[in-house]
């Protein structure tokens, strides 16, 4: 086909980064060790948190990289899209729920962002706390997935972004004595 050389990248790259965000979140680790609820709703809040961390460490790196990070997202709401379709959600009920889940995703990214970027874990705690645990008292873990997440974005910082771009993320140990090592 001519026209060929025009199409949209191979997205085989953004299948992997999405699959390796899904596969992190699904960890049990975060569901035994740091009492995540097992439920759709936090499987979805680990999601979340993942391609944050990915997309907060692209941020910055140009316009492959955000139009990268873009087709990732983008990804991730197809997949949601269908997930609900599946269990027989119609077309208003799944436009609906995409809405507030985006609207989710924009406004935890905020809140994560804004911890992350100025520093202040306690803001950061208090986010998860909300977002991931419904504002249950589980402060302990809530301070044991900043330090995850924090961990995590210099395991990202240490891709480079093209790595990323060719379908490579990697996130802290889930072993909190490897962190403490690292």
């Amino acid at each position: 086909m001519i026209f060929g050389i025009f199409r949209r990248r191979d997205d085989s790259s953004i299948r992997s980064v999405y699959r390796q965000i899904v596969a992190q979140a699904r960890q049990p680790h975060f569901y035994t060790d740091l009492r995540v609820p097992d439920t759709s709703e936090g499987r979805f809040e680990m999601i979340v948190l993942h391609a944050f961390l990915v997309f907060h460490r692209l941020r910055n790196e140009g316009r492959e990289a955000q139009t990268f990070a873009q087709q990732v997202f983008d990804l991730f709401f197809q997949d949601m899209d269908q997930s609900m379709r599946e269990l027989g959600i119609g077309d208003e009920g799944v436009r609906r729920r995409i809405r507030a889940m985006t609207e989710s995703f924009y406004g935890r990214s905020s809140s994560y962002s804004e911890g992350l970027v100025t520093g202040n874990r306690k803001a950061l705690s208090e986010a998860l706390l909300k977002n991931i645990y419904g504002g249950h008292e589980e402060v302990v873990a809530a301070e044991r997935l900043v330090d995850y997440m924090q961990h995590s974005l210099k395991v990202l910082q240490q891709l480079p972004e093209t790595e990323i771009r060719n379908g490579h993320v990697a996130f802290a140990p889930l072993d909190p004595q490897a962190q403490k090592k690292q």
